[in-house]
This record gives C-alpha cells, structure tokens and sequence, in this order.
C-alpha cells in the first residue's frame, strides 16, 4: 500500500496549484508558441479549379475496363503504404517528441517567455503529456529491480510506491525550478548550438545544464531555479522514504543527478536530428 503522509501529498497539490494560479506572472511580452519540436502550419485558402470546357471530359474515351482495375487496384496499393509509412513515422517522432521535451532550434531566435507561455511549458513538462510519466515510470522500474528502498517490497504495491516517490519529487522540482525561473526572467528552454561539429556541440550541452539566460536571451547565468528545486526534491523525500539518509544528504545527490541527467538529456536533445535519422525519421 501506498504510505505517502496526507500533508506530503496535500504540499505536492498546493505547489502545482500555486505556479497555476500564478501563471509565471514575472514572464515578459515575446511570441505565442513557445515550443519548438514542432512549428503549426499556416492555414492556407486554396483556390477553386476552374471547371471543364463544354465538350471536354477528364476520362479517356477509349480506356480499358481491366486496366482501369489495374491502376485502380496500383493507386489503392500505394495509398496503404503510404499510410503505413506516415504512421511508423508518426511513433517515432512521437517517441522523440516525449524523450526531447521542448527546445529551441538552431535556426530560431531566443524570444522573452510570457508568464502564458511559462505556464504551458511547465504544464507540458509536469502533468499534461505522456513523457512526464513515462519517465518516472521508467526510473521506478529501476528502482524496483534495484530493490531500493529495501523496505518496499517487490511486488505492484512496491512499484507503486517507487513510482509515487518519483512523481512527488519531480513534481516539486519542477514546480520550484518553474517559479524560481519566473521569479529571475531566466530561460527554461534548451536551446540547440549554432555551431558545428560534436565537440563544440557537446560541450554546449553540458554548459547549458548549468547555465542558462537571463531575461535578455543574451547574457548567461547559473541555474539557481533547476538546482535549487533539485536539492528541494531530496529534502521532501525524507518525509515518506523509509528510514531515509539525512535530509542534506538526499539534496546533494539529488543535485548531483540533476547534473548527470541534465546534461545527458541536453545531449540527446542536441543530436536528435542524428539520432532520428539512425532511426529512419526524416
């Protein structure tokens, strides 16, 4: 069974609850979109045909029946590869999409967040979309074959145990860091290098994990919001984990896996396009 203390949960929903009704009111004037993986199409109006001269047809006058089968039955062929290709490609970029989270694009300028377009990033990094699980679930999984806590036991009720730990603690890391970033105007989006090559790209993918922008989109500065919402995370995870480590303890190795994680997410978010074309994603 599930042991997390009332007043753990109840601090869980009061800090998702604040940064909502906040609505990162620190956040400036900038652009609509604030997500990048994928830009929204234009709509476009398109022009009527004009209709066929008097006496003319578009069939041939003279066409086959059996061939008109044949190309029939070609066309009807090609449209059902064609969609299973469309939607292959569609799960793949979706489990790109989940994996990536939202990012700049080289070839896309820093723009100032408003306090809208923090709350949707925030929402979309925390609660409302299928890779804010998925990855929990995937590091509960972990911890259920590691066995730890040792406590819990091996079995669904322990999962669900490992996987509730997980979600408070991200829950309250993201929601600290999304207020602490609001509060100082700084950037929450990585943005991909406009350099070359894998060195230089590289080592822009770990800078980033420990710098970010100011309100300027120019200058950089430490990220005090992600870290101090890392340590945050390990201090509240003393309150339900059995027979925790010290509560300073937890905050630094939960810091020290904000390091490690960050800069490994940020490296596969730099090297996605190489990534997705090994996969077949164009």
């Amino acid at each position: 069974m599930l042991k997390l203390p009332g007043r753990v949960a109840a601090t869980m929903f009061l800090l998702v609850a604040v940064a909502h009704g906040l609505g990162w009111a620190q956040g400036s004037e900038g652009q609509e979109n604030p997500a990048s993986t994928s830009g929204q199409a234009q709509g476009q109006t398109q022009g009527k045909e004009l209709p066929d001269a008097p006496g003319e047809s578009k069939k041939e006058p003279s066409a086959n029946p059996a061939q008109q089968i044949e190309n029939r039955s070609k066309q009807a062929a090609e449209i059902t590869e064609h969609a299973a290709t469309a939607g292959l490609i569609r799960a793949r970029n979706w489990e790109s999409t989940w994996i990536e989270g939202v990012y700049v694009r080289r070839d896309q300028p820093l723009f100032t967040l408003t306090g809208k377009q923090r709350e949707e990033i925030y929402l979309r990094q925390t609660l409302t979309t299928p890779g804010a699980y998925l990855k929990r679930m995937f590091g509960a999984g972990i911890d259920q074959a590691r066995g730890v806590p040792g406590q819990w036991d091996d079995g669904w009720g322990g999962y669900a145990e490992r996987f509730a730990s997980r979600e408070g603690q991200f829950i309250t890391a993201n929601t600290l860091a999304a207020l602490g970033n609001a509060k100082l105007g700084y950037e929450v989006r990585y943005d991909k290098c406009k350099c070359d090559g894998f060195w230089p790209r590289t080592r822009h993918a770990i800078a980033r994990n420990f710098m970010t922008y100011d309100r300027s989109e120019e200058h950089r500065r430490p990220q005090w919001a992600l870290y101090g919402g890392a340590f945050s995370r390990g201090l509240v995870a003393t309150a339900w984990k059995p027979r925790s480590q010290n509560a300073l303890t937890n905050g630094g190795w939960a810091v020290l896996g904000q390091a490690g994680y960050g800069a490994l997410l940020n490296f596969v978010i730099e090297f996605s396009r190489e990534i997705n074309r090994k996969q077949g994603v164009k």
